[in-house]
């Protein structure tokens, strides 16, 4: 069963198993096309591997195919966090703040953060689609990965958006790094700001 189709891949499921396959680029040069899919395949691969072994919440890997630019992983049952985050705000804010802040321990940047790519299953909030995620040790990239998230609360989410970013901000600081993140994110906002002018 189809449950997905981006610009980058389709996404189907059959029972507990979520299939992704990265689809190809008419408009690449073939053999540059071959080798994005390979290495974004691969990539995501590696990162479901890792989320796995910090015990984030997340879809496990059960297998990987570079050929065929094919992904497998569990099917995560629950409720989209989108619908549902203004039932328990602070609860699921202070999940986020935690799942965030042992994200950037493992140096995993999501890419795409928003409630659309956050499950909520037995009340435990797990992260999906880490199509964009990468590894990365710059305080810059995680600083921005935040400001995708706040950004994306303050679209969807207005109502409640200042005290569900307050605190998501506040767990997010049993993160050894957090204050220097934090920082940076102070300046790729204003940043963001000034480009909005």
């Amino acid at each position: 069963m189809r449950i997905a189709q981006g610009a980058e891949a389709i996404i189907d499921r059959e029972g507990d198993i979520v299939t992704k396959y990265r689809l190809e680029k008419p408009y690449r040069i073939p053999i540059l096309d071959k080798r994005l899919r390979k290495s974004r395949t691969r990539r995501e691969a590696k990162v479901l591997d890792k989320l796995f072994a910090a015990q984030i919440p997340a879809p496990k890997l059960l297998s990987v195919d570079d050929k065929r630019m094919e992904i497998k992983m569990s099917f995560i049952p629950g409720s989209v966090l989108a619908d549902s985050l203004e039932e328990n705000p602070v609860e699921y804010a202070t999940q986020i703040g935690h799942l965030l802040a042992k994200l950037h321990a493992q140096n995993i940047i999501h890419g795409d953060l928003t409630t659309s790519n956050m499950i909520v299953h037995k009340d435990v909030v797990h992260l999906i689609d880490f199509g964009l995620s990468y590894f990365s040790l710059k305080v810059e990239d995680k600083a921005v990965d935040l400001e995708v998230l706040h950004r994306a609360l303050g679209a969807k989410h207005f109502g409640c958006v200042d005290g569900v970013w307050d605190q998501i901000i506040a767990t997010y600081q049993t993160y050894d790094h957090a204050k220097d993140v934090l920082a940076r994110l102070e300046k790729v906002e204003l940043r963001g700001r000034h480009k909005q002018r």
